[in-house]
């Protein structure tokens, strides 16, 4: 939030206002930002390759489909898989669609942790 200086400012100094816009009550707001301080987190970008990326024919409307081939135990997966995903996706900020298909040989290497990477929403 460099050039956002003036919203940095208000929402550190009352983070409660970032709940009430992501649609909670005032009340509510303020009594859940107690939990929370408001920073600017600076990211480093590691280099990802992806498994595999089926993509549309020039011209072609069809969804992008990522593929992960996944034969070890990786509690990290869907965390590694959802940012190489995400980054696809700001660096081809032409794509319409996309689906993922991950490949397990048994159900037991799914990671367990999966209630991080729920459906995506946009508040």
């Amino acid at each position: 939030m460099k050039t956002d200086s003036l919203f940095y400012r208000l929402f550190h100094e009352i983070p409660a206002i970032v709940l009430q816009l992501a649609g909670q009550s005032p009340l509510e707001a303020e009594r859940e930002a107690e939990r929370y301080v408001f920073r600017s987190v600076e990211l480093k970008q590691t280099a990802f390759r992806i498994d595999g990326v089926l993509l549309p024919r020039d011209g072609e409307q069809a969804p992008v489909w990522f593929v992960e081939v996944q034969f070890q135990p990786d509690e990290m997966l869907y965390h590694r898989l959802f940012s190489e995903l995400l980054l696809f996706l700001r660096q081809n900020p032409t794509t319409q669609d996309w689906r993922v298909l991950v490949l397990f040989p048994r159900r037991s290497l799914e990671p367990q942790q999966v209630d991080l990477h729920r459906e995506l929403k946009l508040c």
